[in-house]
C-alpha cells in the first residue's frame, strides 16, 4: 500500500477495475463487497478518493487518510490515492478532469466503478461526473506527453444509495462481513465519540442500516447480500439459457 501522506507515484502498476467516490468510506459504504470479490478471483483493484473529507464533522484529513488506507487492506486493494480535491466544495473543473485523468492513464483500469449521477449530496454526484469525463479524456492520445492514452473498457455506476432499478446485483454474501470491517477502519466516523452525536448513528445502527439494504438486493437475486448497479448500455446476453435468476 502506498504512504497516504506521499504524492502519487511517477509509475504504479495498472489495476484491473478502480473505484472512484468523492470521500474516504464512500467505496466501504457502496461497492466494498464487489472490490473485494473482484479481488479474490484475482483482480487488481484500486481505489481513488477525490477528497479527504476534511470539511466532515468528525475526525481530520491525516486520520481519514490513515484509516482508509487500513480499509482499502482489509478490500485487497493494491492501490488507494486521493486527490486532495476540496471536500464539500467539489467542482467538475478542467484541472479536477485532467489530474484524474492523468492516474487513470497511469493505472490503466479495465473497468471503473462511480457513485450514481444522482444523489442528495452534491460531492457524490460531482464525483460521477468527473469520473466519467475524466475517464473520456483520458483515452486522448494529445492530452499530454508524458503518458500514454487509456480509456475504461466498462463504466458502473454504484446505485445502492439511489431509488432505481439496478441493471444487475453482485452476490457479496462471502464478502459482506469484511465489507463492514473495512468501514468501521473508519473510528473517527463510526468509533463512539461525542462530537457530532446528534447527528451522527452509533456503529450498530449503521451496520443495520446497511444489512437491510444488501439484504435487500440480494433478495432480489436469490442470494443473503448483494450490491446493485447500473448501466447506460443494453448488456449482451450470448447464452439466454445460463441466465442465473429464476422466473418462479
Amino acid at each position: 500500500m502506498r504512504n497516504p501522506y506521499s504524492d502519487f507515484p511517477d509509475s504504479v502498476q495498472p489495476v484491473d477495475a478502480l473505484a472512484i467516490a468523492a470521500h474516504p468510506d464512500d467505496v466501504e459504504q457502496t461497492c466494498g463487497g464487489t472490490l473485494l470479490r473482484l479481488a479474490q478471483q484475482g483482480y487488481r483493484t484500486g481505489i481513488i478518493d477525490l477528497t479527504a473529507g476534511d470539511m466532515g464533522t468528525r475526525g481530520t484529513p491525516e486520520i481519514r487518510l490513515r484509516e482508509a488506507e487500513a480499509a482499502a487492506a482489509i478490500l485487497q486493494c493494491k492501490f488507494r490515492g486521493n486527490l486532495h480535491l476540496p471536500d464539500a466544495r467539489l467542482e467538475n473543473s478542467l484541472a479536477a478532469r485532467m489530474t484524474l485523468a492523468t492516474e487513470i492513464r497511469r493505472l490503466r483500469p479495465r473497468l471503473i466503478i462511480l457513485p450514481y449521477w444522482q444523489a442528495r449530496h452534491p460531492d457524490h454526484y460531482r464525483a460521477a461526473e468527473i469520473g466519467y469525463e475524466g475517464a473520456f479524456l483520458a483515452g486522448l492520445k494529445k492530452l499530454d506527453p508524458y503518458t500514454e492514452p487509456h480509456r475504461p473498457a466498462k463504466v458502473l455506476y454504484s446505485s445502492l444509495y439511489a431509488s432505481v432499478e439496478p441493471s444487475f446485483v453482485v452476490d457479496i454474501s462471502a464478502q459482506f462481513e469484511r465489507r463492514m470491517e473495512s468501514l468501521m477502519a473508519y473510528q473517527s466516523q463510526y468509533g463512539h465519540s461525542a462530537e457530532g452525536s446528534d447527528l451522527f448513528p452509533q456503529a450498530e445502527e449503521v451496520r443495520q442500516r446497511l444489512e437491510t439494504v444488501a439484504r435487500f438486493y440480494g433478495h432480489k437475486i436469490g442470494v443473503k447480500f448483494g450490491e446493485p448497479f447500473v448501466v447506460k448500455e443494453t448488456m449482451r446476453v450470448d447464452d439466454v439459457m445460463g441466465l442465473g435468476v429464476k422466473s418462479f
